[in-house]
């Protein structure tokens, strides 16, 4: 009887190969052969799941996206208790910074798709989808907040969560160069946590005695 193919787990391992090498060569260096000289099979099988490059670097995103959402679902199973809005904003922002090899390495992925889609507007395209929808998340948790007066009235939920995730990726920079590491990038969020949901320069404090 011949070996039956689980063909999800195929796509899987050729998906995993292309993160791999995005995460330690770039993009330039991705193409069908490559992946499939990383993931020790023949050519003809990466072309038999992936129609062209675009499908598979579509299928990398999709995996990126995959590997945050259970990195953040990981760090709130790991809080006590019910999550608090801010605990919601800490465990994803977080989870954004690298904090062991593999997020490392997705972190330079990432930054291989940013900086091909600065000229690929298919890819650009397809790279916003994880961004847009986690700041849309972020923003009705920030608002439902402000609304149970957690947070100042004043304050523009998504612009806040705009601004949030901004220092995350900055952050995220600075540790993947060696600046700073990510017990110190992780005060440094604590502290922007602190101020729009503690105690702010104007004296707000949400929950008077």
């Amino acid at each position: 009887m011949p070996r039956q193919v689980d063909h999800d787990e195929r796509r899987r391992l050729l998906t995993e190969a292309l993160l791999r090498i995005a995460g330690t060569r770039g993009l330039r260096a991705v193409s069908m052969r490559e992946i499939a000289a990383e993931a020790g099979v023949s050519l003809r099988v990466v072309q038999y799941y992936f129609a062209n490059k675009q499908a598979l670097l579509e299928s990398g995103l999709t995996e990126l996206g995959a590997r945050m959402d259970r990195r953040v679902k990981q760090r709130a199973a790991a809080a006590a208790g019910e999550l608090t809005p801010r605990g919601v904003l800490a465990a994803v922002l977080g989870a954004i910074v690298p904090f062991d090899e593999q997020s490392r390495l997705d972190s330079m992925a990432w930054t291989a798709y940013y900086s091909a889609a600065l000229t690929d507007p298919a890819l650009a395209a397809a790279g916003l989808t994880l961004p847009n929808a986690l700041e849309n998340f972020l923003t009705l948790r920030l608002t439902a907040a402000q609304q149970a007066g957690d947070i100042a009235p004043d304050r523009d939920p998504r612009t806040e969560v705009a601004g949030l995730l901004a220092l995350a990726n900055g952050l995220t920079s600075s540790v993947l160069s060696g600046q700073r590491s990510h017990e110190a990038a992780t005060e440094i969020i604590d502290y922007y946590l602190d101020r729009l949901f503690g105690r702010d320069h104007r004296g707000f404090d949400p929950h008077p005695p």
